[in-house]
């Protein structure tokens, strides 16, 4: 068993090239353990493609096994989603290393229980009867239950009777015996099992008692065979308690370890799926996959692509530390691969006619355009010109400053491909608003004609309105107007903030829908390509899209509009680093 030769480098793939040469494993075993409650975000692409990617690298098998032990908040829409996301992410690239169908820690209750009633026979683990307040209470001081040193006997007659469906929720709990003075308070007697009479959406009504996180994580890694249980860095304090089970149940080798990496923070998003939840319920988007959210369905929605999302995976890196990561490198990351291989069209988003007053009227011609001229393999095509054309109102002003180099009155521009064409006359509606443009062309301006080497500053992009295309265009921005929503509501509360303080920052601008005017070629556009609508932005067909009706949706725009007003914000000191604080482990 031998690494790839091209594979990233990190602390985590460090160590597994270790364990490889040094033979401590017959073969590398890892898995994407995700709690089916909600739909996948970034900070999960990034588990995948580190996960997903040590199997790829180092010829092993990676599992996709869901933490299902919280019946109350699961659904098989969850699950449906969730491999939908992980397919698509790994499509092409490590889809032979997934272990198949998903798992899930469901499929080990019976085992877990097992588990459990051995415990118990060793004297590690009792049923309590305090409250959860009284736990918590207990645990934070540090002080024993009164029921910690009950017999064998009577905690094995109650554990099978909580099993049996005998009590109601929250009246016992089975912990673990460990140590109520440790520094370490995930040591101090956690509970493994609480009584849920809640149906689960794989088991039914089979159970009423179900695991806690740490205790399924743990034992679901064991009966897998996991060699590197990768983690983030909130549960780095639960990595004794894992070591603890291995070791209060005896379990043979080879056992698997626990290593922890740095979650994703990413500005201008939320990455907390309480709060996603939140903008969904909320009705603040138009559902997890709404195309500005940071939910892996979302981007892909969007049109960003799978490959996309993995560079930007492996741009960033693996560390022990957390920080704060730019979306401007994920928006970097994008257009750095749209820019190579993005089909290039013409569109106009915001429509202004203009009328060619010396060209013939019934006379259009094919002009040649290129696909993508980072791609000379990409070729042309051809598109239609005539005498009406439309093109960007934001390409023209009455009376522009002294820089401006598109049309103007009395002005000339090249139209991209085409000729070169002078503002003669400009009309208005009884509002004063302008509603046409009337411009005479340069008939041998044209490429290959007597002044097709005349310059002109400008250069702007057009549509023939006898040949376009109409289309439905929504163009995405980002979610928040901060760099960092959750700090911004805490600063602005004078305290911690609230779970709701993050919305009163949300982009009130996110969307906006125009009827765009669209070249002919683009009625035959393909839900997979990308397309760049020259000088606007890139672009992909949306799921809405019908034979009838077009719906693009921008994945992103051409250039960083928000990198002028960052640098307006007051700047850190030379030498800071920012830091962000990550949230404790959500209760499973």
């Amino acid at each position: 068993m031998t690494a790839k030769t091209d594979m990233p480098s990190d602390f985590i793939r460090d160590i597994v090239a270790e364990d490889v040469r040094t033979g401590k494993y017959e073969r590398i075993q890892t898995r994407f353990p995700p709690e089916p409650n909600g739909y996948l975000h970034i900070g999960h692409a990034k588990s995948i493609c580190l996960n997903f990617g040590i199997a790829h690298e180092f010829g092993g098998i990676c599992n996709v096994r869901m933490d299902d032990t919280n019946p109350t908040k699961e659904e098989t829409e969850y699950v449906n989603s969730i491999m939908a996301d992980v397919r698509w992410l790994i499509s092409g690239w490590a889809d032979k290393n997934i272990g198949g169908a998903p798992l899930y820690a469901s499929d080990y209750f019976d085992r877990f229980y097992e588990y459990a009633v051995d415990l118990v026979r060793k004297c590690k683990a009792y049923v309590d009867d305090m409250s959860r307040e009284q736990t918590d209470e207990y645990r934070r001081i540090g002080k024993e239950s009164p029921f910690r040193n009950r017999p064998v006997e009577e905690n094995l007659d109650l554990l099978g009777r909580m099993k049996a469906g005998e009590f109601a929720d929250n009246t016992h709990t089975l912990r673990a015996k460990i140590d109520m003075n440790a520094p370490n308070v995930w040591l101090r007697d956690p509970v493994l099992y609480r009584i849920r009479h809640a149906s689960h959406h794989r088991t039914g009504d089979k159970w009423c008692i179900y695991p806690m996180y740490d205790w399924a994580h743990t034992l679901s890694d064991y009966i897998e065979g996991i060699t590197h249980s990768v983690c983030t860095l909130e549960f780095e304090v639960h990595r004794p308690l894992y070591d603890w089970i291995l070791d209060a149940l005896e379990l043979p080798e080879p056992r698997p370890h626990q290593y922890e990496f740095a979650r994703l923070n990413l500005t201008y998003s939320v990455m907390s799926k309480r709060k996603l939840i939140q903008l969904v319920n909320d009705k603040l988007v138009n559902g997890w996959d709404d195309p500005r959210m940071l939910t892996i369905s979302g981007l892909r929605r969007r049109g960003m692509t799978a490959s996309a999302l993995r560079a930007f995976a492996y741009n960033i890196g693996i560390t022990k530390y957390p920080s704060m990561t730019d979306i401007a490198l994920l928006e970097h990351t994008v257009r750095n691969e749209f820019n190579r291989t993005a089909t290039r069209r013409l569109a106009v988003l915001r429509p202004i006619k203009v009328e060619l007053t010396n060209y013939p009227e019934d006379q259009v011609e094919e002009l040649d355009a290129v696909n993508n001229p980072e791609d000379a393999n990409a070729g042309t095509r051809k598109i239609p010109f005539s005498r009406e054309l439309f093109i960007e109102r934001d390409d023209f002003m009455e009376t522009p400053p002294s820089k401006y180099v598109r049309l103007r009155p009395g002005g000339e521009v090249r139209l991209k491909y085409a000729y070169i064409i002078k503002c003669d006359e400009v009309i208005k509606d009884n509002a004063g608003k302008v509603t046409e443009l009337r411009c005479s062309v340069d008939l041998e301006s044209k490429s290959g004609g007597a002044t097709s080497n005349r310059k002109v500053k400008g250069t702007i992009h057009w549509v023939s309105a006898a040949h376009a295309v109409d289309a439905e265009v929504r163009l995405y921005d980002r979610l928040f107007t901060v760099p960092e929503p959750d700090s911004a509501s805490a600063a602005s509360s004078g305290a911690t903030g609230s779970a709701a303080d993050f919305k009163s920052f949300i982009n009130l601008h996110s969307l906006e829908v125009v009827t765009a005017k669209c070249e002919p070629s683009l009625a035959i556009a393909q839900p997979e390509e990308r397309y760049q609508f020259e000088r606007l932005g890139y672009f992909a067909l949306d799921l809405d899209s019908t034979s009838e009706k077009q719906v693009w949706n921008r994945t992103i725009t051409l250039k960083d509009t928000w990198a002028k007003e960052a640098k307006k914000e007051v700047r850190q000191p030379a030498g800071a680093i920012r830091q962000a604080s990550y949230p404790a482990a959500e209760t499973r």
